[in-house]
């Protein structure tokens, strides 16, 4: 393996999961290129915006020497349009003019698969139980992952391609150095130092816990010294409202971009949330995590590798349906019961 191309393309938990696997490929053979190709929305998760994406790997980009980038949303929007055909044919031009010998596809979607097989690789490897059943036709080399945990599935994926075996790695994320800097002032234009990140949003209706229970969480940290951090996205500012309302202001919001949220967590003393990205993140920097599970499984998607305390009621079942509806065990956790996880992960500190 001289030149290896890693394909996951998203989501953002999803990326992070990877991420342990090919910081161990790298380490086990540091003189091997690797590149990855990523929904140009992620791309932060692998290298500071502003720095090269292409070069000897820096803290800006610590595991991958070349970032590709597609955006597959916007093309099958504007299929027909010259300027996709143009970006298309660009992006892929790039991945092969690189010459990559082995393709890994960590994502096990047919989208994924197709594209690790387009990048002309002679080796193409993905997992024996995929994601979506039609991916494997598009591996020549089929692998039986193990592990329960999917960091632990896509690790053995990883051996698979180094022919032995390997430790096992944290992920390591950029550091982007505006952000850096924007977050400090941040946090001491608002006068604070230790505090807790809370994150009430999620994918889909059915992994949130109820907004007002952040609020009344974030009230009772605050009773105690710790002061809140409410992180949202696109989409989310009526239910970060909802959480600063019933907390009696004492939880901040702050929004950014995902560099400036990576530096945000790297400063945080607790996380709070929910199956998310965010949550994965935080886990990935080594933040302590209350981690609130409701329709997916915590053995094969929950915090990963740091302090941690998941709450998961039996009433939950588990289901990718992606229903909007309020999870029936996922309300059955109470604000008693986060507090209680938090200031116990708070005294481990």
């Amino acid at each position: 393996m001289s030149r290896l191309l890693v394909v996951r393309l998203s989501a953002m938990g999803d990326v992070l999961h990877s991420l342990p696997a090919v910081c161990a490929l790298g380490k086990a053979s540091p003189a091997s290129r690797i590149g990855w190709l990523i929904e140009e929305r992620w791309a932060e998760l692998l290298s500071a915006p502003g720095s090269p994406r292409e070069g000897p790997r820096t803290p800006q980009r610590p595991v991958v020497d070349s970032v590709h980038t597609v955006r597959l949303k916007d093309w099958r929007r504007t299929l027909l349009s010259q300027q996709a055909k143009k970006q298309i044919a660009t992006a892929w031009s790039e991945v092969r003019a690189s010459g990559y010998d082995v393709a890994l596809d960590l994502q096990g979607a047919i989208r994924s698969a197709i594209l690790a097989r387009l990048s002309n690789a002679p080796a193409i490897y993905g997992p024996e139980d995929p994601w979506e059943r039609p991916a494997d036709w598009f591996y020549n080399r089929i692998v039986a992952t193990r592990g329960q945990h999917v960091v632990e599935q896509w690790h053995s994926l990883a051996e698979a391609v180094a022919g032995r075996s390997l430790d096992m790695e944290p992920a390591v994320l950029p550091r982007c150095p505006r952000a850096e800097e924007l977050v400090d002032s941040q946090l001491k234009a608002l006068k604070i130092a230790d505090f807790a990140v809370l994150n009430p949003g999620a994918g889909w209706g059915a992994k949130r816990w109820p907004a007002e229970r952040y609020g009344v969480v974030a009230r009772e940290l605050a009773k105690s010294g710790l002061p809140s951090i409410v992180n949202y996205g696109p989409g989310e500012q009526e239910v970060a409202d909802v959480v600063m309302r019933e907390s009696g202001r004492a939880a901040r919001p702050l929004e950014g971009s995902i560099s400036d949220l990576i530096a945000l967590l790297r400063r945080a003393k607790l996380f709070i949330g929910g199956d998310t990205g965010p949550l994965h993140l935080a886990a990935a920097l080594k933040v302590p995590v209350v981690a609130l599970f409701g329709p997916t499984e915590p053995a094969r998607n929950g915090p990963y590798g740091t302090r941690s305390v998941v709450l998961r009621d039996p009433a939950s079942v588990t289901s990718h349906a992606r229903r909007e509806e309020p999870d029936p065990g996922l309300a059955k956790i109470e604000t008693d019961h986060v507090l209680s996880a938090a200031r116990t992960l708070l005294g481990a500190q």
